[in-house]
């Protein structure tokens, strides 16, 4: 509001002169007074209750706001689960099949090698076969030698016998 205007037809300076008020003056001044402190009680408490229901919408609203974070904390919770649990999957299959292709390269190297063997095997029993086979000529060939040496022998100490009296058939 703008400021009231002086009264007109009063000096500047000039004092007004104070009136004894009377008993009912007073009282109606209190009255006032009263009135005015009673007003002034009433809007702070009306501040107040304005201040407590905004106090408690934002309570509201921050709790709403807190139940809204612990849900996206355990979804976030429940996604990294997740995440990890496909991750030791995803783990444990490359494992997995780096175990199996461990296994097949030693199955294709232990057929290799049992190959190998077999192969080695063979070669050896034909190397033996060979061996004994020209052994074996070789003894056909000297057998006939060998029999007349020993015929030779046999002779010879079958005469010795005789000399020495001892009859060959009955030893």
């Amino acid at each position: 509001m703008p400021p009231k205007t002086r009264a007109k037809g009063r000096k500047t300076g000039a004092q007004k002169k104070k009136k004894n008020p009377s008993p009912d003056a007073e009282a109606e001044a209190k009255h006032k007074l009263v009135l005015l402190e009673k007003e002034l009680l009433q809007d702070h408490l009306a501040l107040q209750r304005d201040e407590t229901r905004r106090a408690k919408a934002s309570e509201d609203r921050l709790k709403q706001r807190l139940q809204g974070l612990e849900a996206e904390l355990e979804r976030a919770q429940s996604q990294g689960k997740a995440t990890y649990a496909e991750t030791c999957q995803r783990e444990a299959k490359a494992e997995r099949e780096e175990a199996e292709r461990a296994l097949r390269e030693q199955d294709e190297t232990l057929a290799q090698l049992r190959a190998h063997v077999a192969n080695m095997e063979a070669k050896y029993e034909e190397i033996l076969h060979g061996s004994l086979d020209c052994l074996l000529a070789k003894l056909r060939a000297v057998k006939p030698q060998w029999d007349a040496a020993v015929l030779r022998l046999h002779s010879r100490y079958k005469e010795q016998l005789r000399q020495f009296g001892l009859n060959p058939l009955d030893l």
